[in-house]
């Protein structure tokens, strides 16, 4: 059985960038996608997820299993 994730693949790779402590710049630059975008995807992300901040989401991503 496959497993149902909270976070597209996307937004848990992000998240999963921001834990080793990439910026978005950075992570935008890996990626091959814009700074805004990876903006975007963090931003949905917290509300998904319902996260304060990055560090919160990341956390939450974390114990979730998520990433």
């Amino acid at each position: 059985m496959s497993r149902r994730y909270l976070l597209t693949p996307r937004q848990r790779e992000c998240l999963s960038e921001a834990q080793k402590g990439r910026t978005a710049i950075q992570i935008a630059h890996k990626l091959g996608i814009s700074e805004h975008t990876v903006n975007s995807y963090f931003s949905e992300a917290y509300r998904r997820l319902g996260a304060r901040n990055r560090a919160h989401a990341v956390a939450l991503a974390t114990s979730l299993g998520e990433i």
